[in-house]
């Protein structure tokens, strides 16, 4: 997907808001609406990075922390970072059972990475170094800004949606469509902000996968990481944050909702075993082999609880 077709996409999201003002207020709620929007818009850029590791209460670190598993991801990106052109990221811990990871930044100068314990506990180092080439790779695409912008106005339009819900149903007899506009709008605006949010981040996740591979140089270790992650994930760790804010689950490198509600109704993630294929095809290409590696036998297995431990 090119960038025309995100920023087309991305003015859909703002449409859809733009829509859900018009059924609360009419003209004056659509503007109002509108120059939410764009103050959304104008914040999530500045503060793109700062918006979701305050969500996920991300911890910076370095390459002087006590833990080695940690000063290895620390100087791996910062090695990666170099090979890919990039200036050096922040690069931060999420102190999460669930294995996962993620990039925002409004571009190259202001990005950072985050990995969760559960995921520098899971994988092998050049797993972890595949996953992490897959976040620069995110980095040098120039995504995280527009997945963190995505974030936002998915989330601004289900709260919209909410408002609208019950407080959309005027007794005026100028009101948009009453009650039942204002029900289908709760219901159709957030599932039509999923829509345009899977539509962005699916081919972005293919178009990172691949560059990450080079990055990385082993997609056979990315692959690896890819399916190690995506059994974690739907096998009972569940990421509590990402549960109360399902608008940012596209940002991962996996899906991390649970699935057990309507807010994971449509997976804003490409099938994992399509991707794995796809690295797989990658590594051929490159003469790399992939290594069989046990499922059931994690390097080392997440422990229970949000026990920080050595992390720091």
């Amino acid at each position: 997907m090119n960038h025309f077709k995100t920023y087309m996409l991305l003015a859909g999201l703002t449409a859809l808001f733009m829509g859900a003002g018009y059924l609360i207020g009419g003209p004056t709620g659509m503007l109002i609406a509108l120059a939410f929007a764009l103050v959304l818009n104008a914040f999530s850029y500045w503060n793109a990075d700062k918006i979701v590791l305050r969500t996920y209460g991300a911890q910076e670190v370095d390459e002087s922390h006590a833990e080695p598993l940690i000063r290895n991801y620390v100087n791996d990106v910062a090695e990666m970072a170099a090979k890919a052109g990039l200036p050096r990221p922040r690069v931060t811990v999420i102190h999460s059972d669930q294995p996962n990871a993620f990039a925002t930044g409004r571009d190259p100068a202001h990005a950072a990475v985050a990995a969760t314990t559960g995921l520098l506990q899971l994988l092998t180092r050049d797993e972890i170094r595949g996953v992490m080439a897959h976040e620069l790779a995110h980095v040098k695409n120039r995504d995280t800004l527009t997945m963190t912008v995505t974030a936002t106005i998915a989330g601004a339009i289900s709260a919209l949606a909410n408002f609208a819900f019950f407080f959309g149903g005027s007794r005026d007899e100028d009101n948009r469509g009453g009650l039942i506009g204002a029900i289908a709008i709760a219901i159709l605006a957030p599932i039509a902000a999923m829509l345009v949010q899977m539509a962005i981040s699916r081919a972005r996740e293919y178009e990172a996968d691949r560059i990450g591979a080079q990055i990385g140089g082993d997609p056979a270790a990315l692959a690896r990481a890819l399916e190690k992650i995506e059994a974690y994930a739907r096998g009972g760790y569940v990421n509590h944050d990402a549960e109360r804010n399902p608008a940012t689950a596209h940002m991962f490198i996996i899906n991390p909702l649970a699935g057990k509600g309507a807010d994971n109704l449509f997976s804003t993630h490409p099938a994992t075993h399509n991707r794995v294929e796809a690295l797989m095809r990658l590594g051929v290409g490159q003469g790399t082999r992939r290594a069989a590696v046990p499922m059931s036998e994690p390097a080392v297995r997440p422990s229970a609880g949000r026990n920080p431990g050595p992390w720091g």
